[in-house]
């Protein structure tokens, strides 16, 4: 047992707490989650469901601040058996969303009320959701112009990359996972380098590795049809649909290999085209160089304008999230409810 009160924080500590407040005092909801990162993304989601009564703090346990590996397990390891009205843990699903029970770790994520997962891989997968794209290549660049349909493209990534994806939950879900890992998937659907002019082609190279790679399996599991269209249909019934695949990949390799790549090119020709815009319309030299030196101290990184990006509230994972939380939020107040006239 931890020496220190802090080593034994439960729902029921915040549930004293909050007791001794006053009245009109707002009830404290701790919401723990796994790293850094996850603080701003679960707090854009649970601010929606602050009022006059109650309000959330989003933090990391203390034990875990020095981890870098593992820190879901260890997360739900410290607080599976603790979390309840006013405590509570909110996760990345990983595949564990889509394993449905088949492990401990899946069973904690998906049927307990006060832990509350992402549906999409991770946070990641939802700071690039396709349709915020064109927002964000705007806020790093500040040039508000169309010129490559993001959106379609992680359409055609997406359609391009389920059949393999099917492939790699049915793997997962068995013992024969060795035999075709994540990592196997992800060297599969990586893209390599990408051009807008040239998008329709690496998309095509990606669909002909995945069929290469499906027709190796399909001869090792000639049996397989059967399965692979029931596992196909489960992970429908989940809410993975072909044109949006890339939110149940592994949110890193989405971020880093996909989205990152692709804004990289669409904000460089984005800020060349503002710089020419800038140099002919300067009457003078020393014009033409402070407007540039002051748009380009104003460009924004890629990777910090995803994580700020908020606009996967409208996403259909977040309204699983937002979902369960008001269940959540039922829950207590029906227990709640129910202590107080067992106490009359």
């Amino acid at each position: 047992m931890g020496k220190r009160l802090k080593d034994n924080l439960s729902s029921r500590y915040f549930e004293a707490a909050n007791k001794m407040k006053s009245q009109n005092a707002r009830r404290r909801i701790a919401a723990y989650v796994e790293s850094y990162d996850d603080i701003f993304f679960w707090r854009s989601i649970l601010s929606d469901f602050e009022d006059d009564t109650r309000y959330f703090q989003v933090m990391l346990p203390s034990r875990m601040k020095r981890l870098d590996r593992g820190k879901k397990a260890v997360l739900m390891n410290l607080l599976v058996d603790k979390v309840g009205r006013d405590m509570i843990a909110c996760v990345d699903a990983d595949y564990d969303y889509l394993m449905q029970g088949a492990t401990e770790m899946s069973k904690q994520v998906t049927t307990n009320p006060y832990v509350f997962h992402t549906y999409a891989y991770a946070i990641e997968n939802l700071q690039c959701y396709a349709p915020s794209l064109y927002e964000t290549s705007v806020m790093v660049t500040l040039n508000d112009h169309h010129i490559f349909d993001m959106e379609a493209y992680l359409r055609d990534y997406s359609l391009a990359i389920f059949p393999l994806f099917v492939w790699s939950i049915w793997f997962y879900r068995t013992p024969n996972y060795g035999e075709f890992t994540i990592m196997d998937f992800l060297r599969v659907i990586e893209p390599g380098h990408f051009t807008m002019a040239k998008a329709e082609d690496v998309v095509a190279r990606v669909r002909r590795k995945v069929g290469k790679r499906i027709n190796q399996l399909q001869q090792k599991y000639p049996n397989n049809k059967e399965i692979y269209l029931q596992v196909k249909e489960d992970i429908k019934r989940l809410g993975v649909t072909p044109d949006t695949t890339y939110l149940y990949i592994q949110g890193h390799h989405l971020f880093d290999k996909v989205v990152v790549p692709m804004l990289n090119k669409v904000c460089m020709q984005l800020i060349r085209e503002r710089e020419v815009e800038i140099s002919q319309q300067s009457v003078h030299g020393t014009q033409q160089r402070n407007e540039l030196s002051c748009y380009r101290n104003s460009i924004e990184a890629i990777p910090s304008m995803l994580k700020k990006n908020t606009r996967y509230k409208q996403s259909e994972p977040v309204a699983r999230i937002q979902a369960d939380l008001q269940r959540y939020l039922e829950l207590t107040k029906q227990n709640q409810t129910n202590n107080d006239t067992d106490r009359e």
